[in-house]
């Protein structure tokens, strides 16, 4: 890791002692700072640490008009003895590199990513909720910047960190509608990189879900719309005849999730029969007409844990009962013990932000 310190710039006012924590919407509010780093002329400058406040740009910014933007989704938590600490970020710059090499953009330093929201956090400390599922939520992101309109990766970008206290993204069980025409990713596309133009591609079938009274679209493969892939925000757990399956990742259409990966040891630990492999919509249906499909769940960054209790998928409605997923309930209690400090952290995954 490089070594150095990161120089900091303190906002003139906080907006902390406004700020009420009780009433937390996701995503809306950020704290009093945030980082900033630049990548010119092959190499990356010195991050620093500024007020947060808005960023102007010009008109013909690459990222505007080419899409060159990736970024990644993390979470801090209070520990049950008054620390704070990071929920695997190794693994999310690991995952932030390999959305950049696909992109056509360069490496984000392991310096600027983990030092550098380390000392962010460690400034921003008392922005991190205390209360249960709670969190301080992280957003490195990177775009590119060069002025010029021409269709050529940039040679400039900014890097940046911003925080948002926030409470659960999801209030209650959700209502799945089954896509059977618009397509999230396909084989050799950039499905499993956390691009923005991913999310803005989802959003008009989305838009369509939810007029029809769903929650969010569950998506299924390129070709026969057949093969489960992932939710809108989150990875896909099924419980089916007593096991624990989830899309494999092989085709590289699906996100290889941090929570997904850690949800997979985690159940595996707790002694469940664990599949990663393809999963047709079909199996589910003949899995819930037998009852031996019993539970499903999202899994994510935002959601942690998101219990699923209706999937339409044609004239079927898979009904399935949220208070009675004890799989779901055992794994998101386990994860929650981890990140609180209230379990012994046996995986490594925590990472102290004053460490």
């Amino acid at each position: 890791m490089q070594q150095g310190t990161i120089k900091i710039t303190k906002a003139a006012t906080s907006k902390l002692s406004t700020t009420d924590f009780n009433n937390l919407p996701f995503g809306k509010l950020f704290t009093d700072h945030m980082l900033l780093a630049e990548y010119k002329d092959g190499a990356w400058g010195d991050p620093e640490i500024v007020p947060y406040a808005p960023i102007s740009f010009d008109p013909s910014l690459a990222t505007f008009h080419y899409g060159q933007s990736i970024f990644e989704g993390i979470k801090a938590f209070r520990m049950k003895d008054g620390s704070a600490a990071i929920f695997r970020p190794y693994e999310n710059l690991k995952r932030f590199n390999k959305s950049a090499h696909r992109m056509a953009m360069p490496d984000v330093p392991e310096f600027h990513f983990i030092e550098g929201m380390k000392q962010l956090l460690k400034l921003e400390d008392k922005w991190i909720p205390t209360a249960e599922d709670h969190a301080m939520y992280i957003r490195p992101f990177m775009f590119a910047t060069d002025e010029v309109i021409g269709v050529a990766p940039s040679s400039k970008y900014y890097f940046m960190i911003i925080l948002s206290p926030v409470g659960p993204y999801f209030s209650r069980p959700l209502n799945i509608y089954v896509e059977e025409q618009y397509v999230r990713a396909a084989p050799g596309g950039v499905g499993y990189a956390k691009t923005a133009g991913n999310y803005a591609a989802s959003l008009y079938p989305a838009k369509l879900a939810k007029e029809k009274g769903f929650d969010q679209i569950l998506w299924m493969d390129a070709f026969e719309h057949k093969y489960v892939q992932e939710c809108g925000a989150m990875n896909v757990f099924f419980v089916l005849d007593g096991k624990v399956i989830t899309p494999s990742l092989e085709a590289g259409t699906i996100l290889d999730g941090i929570t997904r990966k850690s949800i997979v040891d985690m159940a595996r630990s707790l002694g469940k029969v664990v599949e990663e492999r393809e999963i047709s919509i079909d199996e589910l249906v003949a899995g819930y007409k037998k009852g031996t499909l019993t539970e499903a769940f999202g899994a994510g960054t935002a959601v942690t844990v998101s219990k699923i209790s209706g999937l339409q998928y044609k004239d079927t409605h898979i009904s399935l009962d949220a208070s009675s997923m004890p799989v779901a309930d055992q794994i998101k209690q386990a994860m929650a013990a981890l990140r609180d400090g209230s379990a012994p952290d046996s995986f490594g995954w925590m990472v102290k932000t004053n460490a």
